[in-house]
């Protein structure tokens, strides 16, 4: 059993980790910033733009909560701290227990906390844009698709992250086409990039009278939701936009008239769509919002990709190459084919609890 002195110098160190950690990820500096936005809202005509007070609002939000979380983890620390050094003189075995046992639970909520450090990237901090594409397999490769939308909302719901909508193609028998969505939250990339990739699903199918093994893919792509006044301009004359009757579900009106928007961005080829809101102007602001985050992302990649070839390390990200294979049969298994994570508790990962293989993907980035 551990001495109180051992209790009291983990408790140490436990609390000098928080302070190196609460400078890395800048929380004084988020402290400021949730200042500011509160004399923004002080101010009389800040709902005159109920869209921008709306982001403010929830950004604030957000911060409030990540500055809360580290600072009540803190003073717990130093409360236990101060405890510690009290039983030193008047020694209590019960309580002496109790120090310790919570000392452990203190030490666990840390670590999964720390990996936060992990997201530093330029747009970790963003929420994300989210499409999921059946590969070939007809029905069978649709219902895998609608399996990893499931995967993706559940971890969202897990996380208080806001999911919207943005287009739906449903499968003619089960499943779907494709889906792209909308994923508001605090690191909300910088969690689900971790799922950016080909996705392979190996199982008894469903939909065989001959109960064969079925293989089936199925395209996850993760992009930040940018701000559109960032570095990419885009030029009225490189857009072809086409309207459509909706064919996606909505109230009145929404599939009698031709709200639904396509545009496709004619030098790159990028193709956007969105039928999910009941305007064809909230439609078309949409699919211009995630066109502008698609092109940021192609920027930065290739960016990136000159880069690595300059190193000579350079690998095409393409389909088939895939980052995370699901195995329900003959024995159940998913492994992350790049961090080399792996569980047997299939289940676990469908239900969307994902940590361990967002946490693995991310530390992978470090090495």
């Amino acid at each position: 059993m551990a001495t109180i002195n051992d209790t009291g110098e983990r408790l140490n160190i436990l609390a000098q980790k928080i302070t190196d950690t609460w400078k890395l990820l800048r929380i004084d500096e988020l402290q400021e910033r949730v200042g500011f936005f509160d004399e923004m809202m002080q101010d009389a005509t800040f709902w005159n733009n109920p869209q921008k007070a709306g982001q403010v609002s929830k950004e604030r939000e957000g911060l409030v909560s990540e500055i809360q979380t580290w600072s009540s983890l803190q003073t717990e620390v130093q409360n236990l701290i101060s405890f510690a050094r009290e039983l030193e003189d008047s020694p209590d075995e019960t309580l002496e227990t109790e120090i310790n046992q919570r000392t452990v639970e203190l030490e666990k909520k840390f670590e999964k906390l720390e990996f936060l450090v992990l997201m530093n990237g330029k747009h970790d901090k963003l929420g994300a844009i989210i499409s999921i594409h059946a590969g070939s397999g007809g029905t069978e490769a649709q219902d895998w698709a609608s399996m990893l939308l499931r995967m993706v909302f559940r971890y969202s719901e897990q996380k208080a992250w806001n999911v919207a909508m943005i287009d739906e193609s449903v499968g003619s028998e089960a499943g779907i086409k494709s889906a792209m969505f909308r994923v508001d939250g605090r690191y909300a990339y910088g969690h689900l990039k971790a799922l950016h990739g080909t996705h392979r699903l190996v199982r008894i199918s469903p939909f065989d009278a001959e109960q064969m093994r079925h293989t089936s893919f199925a395209a996850l792509e993760v992009i930040p939701e940018v701000d559109t006044a960032s570095e990419v301009v885009i030029d009225p004359k490189d857009l072809r936009i086409d309207t459509f009757m909706s064919g996606g579900k909505g109230g009145q009106s929404v599939n009698t008239t031709y709200s639904a928007v396509r545009i496709v961005h004619i030098p790159t080829g990028i193709t956007v769509q969105c039928q999910n809101e009941r305007s064809q102007l909230q439609n078309k602001e949409t699919a211009m919002k995630v066109l502008h985050s698609k092109l940021v992302k192609l920027q930065e990649e290739k960016e990136e990709e000159e880069r690595l070839k300059l190193r000579g390390e350079y690998k095409s990200a393409e389909w088939g190459n895939q980052i995370c294979s699901y195995v329900l049969q003959p024995y159940r298994m998913v492994k992350d084919v790049r961090s080399r994570y792996e569980t047997p508790d299939t289940d676990a990962i469908l239900n969307g609890e994902l940590d361990g293989l967002v946490e693995a993907y991310l530390r992978f980035l470090k090495k």
